[in-house]
């Protein structure tokens, strides 16, 4: 379907823009009790080390308590839906990533609208992946591993954590752009594809740069490229994979978003102390460990680069006729 980027633009915008005297009343007081930040996924994984990252942060400066609370599910679907019912109060955010703009297309039947039921209110961190082998496959770049795919068409396996997931999405867009046929090996999450990749029953995998620098660093797993535009500080010496596919750039990336209609200077406070947070060594240092970089924005540009990130997603999940577990 047509992603209708100019409704999103106009919805952050519109943040700015609604009458608020009642409103500045609100923010003069905000926040009076806890908040919740809703993360989709179990904890442990990026997004939910993200939203403990940020919430303490929040809670220090703003003097209440921002606390993660953890609902899986539908790839984020379950908790963005719940965000989507909760009175857009400021008391209750989503953590927002990738997953999110992929969703849109993935799914054909949401109970909710992306566009129009939630806001953006801040981007936090933009983070990479990295394509690794088995040490003991025979190719050490990216360049030996085209040319060797190139021989073996439809004959090497590459292992996601599920249809539609950063590292099917990640990796489809490598086939395509590298014009290489590899065959999508799908599994129930990060951890079952990971094991038959160390085991050598598949050949290369995708895999968030947290995720794979323990099994880099022991031996276990070989590195040939990162997806972001540029080298990764925790792997100094692994070369994008841009470098050698021009083009080619995958980004995962987190956020905050609330219930539409939240107000626009409760927006502009979260706003706001998210961004100082980016600009601080410490938290930006944290970001580093997780493999990513500081991604301050507006609420109008982080709305921007939603619509431009979910584009260019659906015209991937469309072209490989990907479809939701």
């Amino acid at each position: 379907m047509k992603f209708p980027r100019r409704k999103f633009l106009h919805l952050a915008a519109s943040a700015v823009a609604l009458p608020a005297i009642s409103r500045l009343a609100q923010a003069e007081t905000y926040p009076s009790r806890p908040v919740r930040i809703v993360v989709g996924y179990p904890p442990g994984g990026v997004t939910d080390i993200v939203a403990r990252l940020i919430g303490p942060w929040l809670s220090e400066r703003l003097g209440q308590q921002f606390f993660v609370e953890n609902r899986p599910g539908a790839s984020s679907n379950i908790a963005t839906a719940a965000v989507v019912r909760s009175p857009p109060d400021g008391y209750t955010f989503i953590l927002l990533s990738s997953a999110n703009s992929a969703n849109v297309t993935l799914y054909d039947n949401l109970n909710f609208d992306l566009i129009h039921d939630i806001v953006p209110v801040a981007s936090i961190g933009r983070d990479g992946f990295v394509m690794v082998v088995d040490p003991s496959f025979p190719t050490k770049t990216v360049p030996e591993f085209i040319a060797y795919a190139k021989t073996k068409p439809g004959k090497l396996n590459m292992a996601t954590s599920g249809a539609g997931s950063g590292s099917d999405l990640y990796g489809q867009l490598f086939k395509v752009m590298a014009a290489i046929d590899l065959v999508a090996v799908h599994y129930r999450g990060v951890a079952n594809g990971l094991q038959d990749l160390l085991a050598g029953r598949v050949e290369v995998m995708f895999l968030p740069v947290a995720t794979a620098i323990g099994h880099i660093q022991a031996g276990r797993l070989r590195p040939l490229g990162v997806t972001t535009t540029s080298r990764r500080d925790v792997l100094p010496d692994v070369p994008a994979i841009g470098d050698f596919v021009p083009g080619y750039e995958a980004t995962n990336w987190e956020g905050l978003g609330a219930p539409v209609n939240t107000s626009p200077e409760i927006i502009a406070i979260v706003n706001s102390q998210v961004n100082a947070a980016l600009a601080d060594t410490a938290f930006k240092a944290r970001l580093a460990d997780l493999g990513g970089e500081p991604f301050p924005s507006s609420p109008a540009d982080f709305g921007k680069f939603i619509a431009e990130d979910t584009e260019k997603w659906g015209k991937v999940i469309r072209a490989a006729g990907i479809k939701a577990d």
